[in-house]
C-alpha cells in the first residue's frame, strides 16, 4: 500500500475530480444540477478541507473527518439515487410535488427552462446515473479513508 501522505493525497484528489467532473458536467454539458445534487458536493468540499489538513498537520482525525464526510456525500447521493429511481419520495421542494396552482403559472411565465427536479435523471452511462456513480464511488472512497484512519503509523 502507499505511504500515508500518498493515499492522503490521492484520496482527496478523488473529491477534487468529482467536484470539477460536476462542473465539467454544469459548465460544459450544460446539465443543471437539482437541489441534491448541490448536496452531494458540500461534503466532498469538507473532504477537501479535511485532506489537505490532514496531509498538512498528519493528524488522524482530519483522516477520519475525510471519511465521514465521503461516506456522508455516499449517503446523499444513495438518497438521490432512490429518489430519481422513485423508490421513495424525495422532498417536496425538489421534486415538484409541492407545487401549488401559482407556483405552476409562474412557472410557465419563466423564460428559459424551468427548475430542475431531484426525481428526473438527466444523465446516465450504463443504466448509472450521477448521483449513483457518487454513491458508489465516495462508499469506496469512504472505506479507503477508514482503512488510512486504522492503519498503524
Amino acid at each position: 500500500m502507499y505511504p500515508t501522505r500518498t493515499m492522503i493525497l490521492i484520496l482527496t484528489g478523488f473529491s477534487v475530480a468529482s467536484i470539477l467532473g460536476a462542473w465539467g458536467f454544469q459548465y460544459i454539458g450544460g446539465l443543471e444540477p437539482c437541489a441534491m445534487c448541490y448536496w452531494q458536493r458540500w461534503p466532498h468540499w469538507a473532504a477537501i478541507g479535511f485532506g489537505v489538513a490532514a496531509y498538512a498537520f498528519g493528524a488522524r482525525v482530519f483522516i477520519w473527518l475525510a471519511g465521514l464526510a465521503t461516506l456522508t456525500t455516499s449517503l446523499i447521493g444513495v438518497y438521490h439515487s432512490g429518489v430519481e429511481r422513485k423508490w421513495w419520495l424525495g422532498p417536496e421542494s425538489c421534486t415538484g410535488r409541492g407545487l401549488t396552482l401559482d407556483d405552476a403559472s409562474s412557472l410557465l411565465s419563466m423564460d428559459g427552462a424551468g427548475p430542475v427536479l431531484c426525481d428526473e435523471i438527466p444523465w446516465q452511462m450504463l443504466g448509472l446515473t450521477m448521483a449513483n456513480l457518487n454513491a458508489i464511488g465516495s462508499l469506496i472512497i469512504a472505506i479507503l479513508w477508514f482503512r488510512l484512519a486504522l492503519r498503524k503509523a
